[in-house]
């Protein structure tokens, strides 16, 4: 549907934009900070008009460390909402669709389960920058927000949370599953089944140790986090 070369994603140097490059390899574009700066509209549109592409992933941002955006709101403002703006008015301008990474902690956190048109009410600072990302993308209609629940390979943390629970899948699986997902507009949650942090990591790296919710501090957590994926799974075959 897309000619790979006319793909452009931004934050390639992050933890997902990494993986999203070693998979892709050199099929995408992967402009430095220096070539596309998410903080200049006139930056992004002079890239957009000499590029020329048809598909904008955004990916740029702040999300770790998570307390920084408690800390720190006028970075996560500007790299997160200000920034994402910015990607939406030139895509806009330029006819780019636009593929945007938000995350599940834009949901309530209590019940779980959640349907991509349930109502969103972020648990932190963290989702609440997505969450303003977002609603400059939904003001743009060809879009797709990816509201995503992903992690690194192996899962290289100490302890897990024995009392929270969401979907972690790995960020390789959605970079191999990402051309495809592409091709949608709206919104999607994805994601892999419902557990604990603790059960998903357990199951990868067999020394890992429980922690409460009630040790972690600084940043705030719910205990249900979880998506409803079945839109997804009927895109991703893969047993997860």
């Amino acid at each position: 549907m897309y000619r790979m070369k006319k793909i452009i994603v931004t934050g390639g140097t992050g933890r997902f934009g990494k993986i999203l490059k070693k998979i892709i390899k050199n099929k995408y574009l992967f402009p430095n900070k220096n070539e596309l700066n998410i903080l200049s509209l006139s930056n992004i549109e002079t890239y957009l008009k000499k590029k020329k592409p048809k598909v904008l992933i955004h990916l740029a941002g702040l999300s770790r460390p998570m307390d920084e955006h408690e800390s720190n709101i006028s970075k996560s403002i500007k790299l997160n909402i200000i920034g994402t703006c910015n990607i939406v008015m030139a895509c806009k301008k330029f006819n780019v669709k636009l593929i945007y990474f938000s995350t599940s902690y834009v949901y309530p956190g209590t019940n779980g389960n959640y349907l991509e048109t349930d109502p969103l009410l972020p648990v932190n600072n963290y989702a609440w920058s997505k969450l303003g990302g977002e609603t400059a993308v939904q003001m743009y209609q060809n879009s797709l927000i990816i509201r995503a629940c992903m992690t690194e390979r192996p899962f290289i943390h100490k302890k897990a949370l024995s009392d929270v629970r969401l979907n972690f899948i790995f960020q390789d699986e959605i970079a191999e599953i990402l051309p495809k997902l592409i091709k949608l507009k709206g919104i999607i949650n994805v994601g892999g089944p419902i557990r604990t942090v603790y059960d998903f990591a357990k199951k990868y790296n067999p020394s890992v140790k429980k922690i409460s919710l009630k040790n972690i501090k600084n940043v705030i957590y719910k205990k249900n986090m979880s998506m409803n994926i079945s839109k997804f799974k009927k895109i991703y075959k893969k047993k997860i």
